[in-house]
């Protein structure tokens, strides 16, 4: 029976990441072949798990990904002589955010490591990331760092996702009219303030062209399909949003306005970088996009959840790094306890790039 232990084992080892997929069993049978072959003495089957509350990972992941592991080993059991490797379970990634390709590698590479372990057999259908393809990418972010990688050939037909899906009705909807509002905002939205010609003239080409993007774009412009209860209690959040996003765009506004009418213009420019609690496109757009409107920031980048973000002066640095806008774009898509969390500086997801600190920081690691 395989078993949940921590400690390093030696005499050669294989890391296999896991996940749901139909392929996964056969993923597990050659994987012990191989490493039997290969004289190693332990195969590793790890499951990466998504941390989404800044917190622990919901009970109810936890137990889905225990029994998920529970059947690698009873399919071990079933396959795997007596003469055949030993094999662990255990769980990755409690303590991370991960998002990117690059986060899931990063913590097999640190399970590898530790375990001193070089070579890796993905499942061809492991899909860390849900319906979004990161197989590809997170193997080539393993390969960089240095380890063996291997996809498992399959003995069955291999699914291979697509670029678009089914799109319904509410995908439709939904982005004709964001499409169509956008149109107006480009026009000074002469549908309201022109004569009767502008409004026919401004009602025609708008539908032709929001009917243009939403036909084209509808099946891969959004990563789920939509769910009209929570998108209805988002759009009600974004409401009390969007005084909060004005009151902080004024505020702002009158510091720089002072700064600029003072004598000694004192201003401190430097790069920051943060990595934000959000994830999804319109989770980090949203709060991008924030900071920008905000004077005196401008998110120069975004990197998966990093935010690049240039600051004027000391205080829109602590307004980053204290976490306000960040916990109110958590408001909007996750509701309140998702508003509830530490802030970038408390968490360690703050850094300056440039200026006396990062000087400073980068000395002592130069003399360590």
């Amino acid at each position: 029976m395989a078993d949940h232990t921590e400690e390093p084992t030696s005499g050669g080892a294989l890391l296999v990441p896991v996940g749901e997929s139909v392929t996964l069993r056969n993923t597990v049978s050659y994987a012990m072949e191989t490493a039997a072959e290969a004289g190693f003495e332990t195969v590793h089957f790890v499951a990466p798990v998504a941390w989404h509350d800044i917190s622990d990972v919901e009970t109810e992941v936890r137990e889905e990904t225990e029994a998920l592991l529970t059947r690698v080993s009873a399919w071990v059991d079933e396959d795997a002589p007596d003469d055949s490797p030993a094999a662990k379970t255990a769980i990755i990634g409690e303590d991370k955010y991960l998002f990117s390709p690059d986060d899931y590698a990063d913590v097999l590479a640190v399970y590898a490591r530790y375990h001193d372990i070089e070579r890796i057999v993905v499942d061809p259908e492991f899909s860390p990331g849900g319906n979004v393809p990161l197989l590809r990418p997170m193997e080539v972010a393993l390969a960089a760092r240095g380890f063996e990688v291997t996809e498992a050939p399959m003995r069955r037909t291999v699914r291979r996702p697509r670029l678009t899906r089914a799109g319904g009705v509410l995908q439709f909807g939904l982005l004709f009219g964001v499409s169509f509002l956008f149109y107006q905002l480009l026009g000074g939205f002469a549908i309201v303030t022109g004569d009767g010609y502008d409004l026919l003239y401004e009602l025609i080409t708008g539908t032709l062209a929001a009917g243009i993007v939403a036909g084209a774009l509808y099946t891969v412009t959004l990563s789920e399909r939509v769910q009209v209860r929570i998108l209805a209690v988002q759009l009600v959040r974004l409401v009390l949003f969007v005084p909060y996003l004005v009151y902080e765009i004024v505020k702002s506004n009158l510091v720089i306005t002072y700064l600029v009418l003072h004598p000694n213009l004192p201003i401190d420019p430097r790069m920051t970088r943060v990595r934000s609690a959000v994830w999804g496109g319109p989770a980090v757009t949203t709060l991008a996009n924030s900071i920008t409107l905000t004077p005196g920031t401008l998110t120069v980048r975004t990197r998966g959840q990093y935010l690049y973000v240039h600051s004027l002066f000391e205080g829109a640095r602590d307004g980053i790094a204290g976490g306000a806008l960040e916990r109110a774009v958590r408001f909007v898509f996750y509701g309140r306890q998702g508003a509830t969390i530490p802030s970038p500086n408390e968490r360690g997801d703050y850094e300056e790039l440039q200026g006396p600190r990062a000087v400073t920081d980068d000395l002592e690691e130069g003399a360590e």
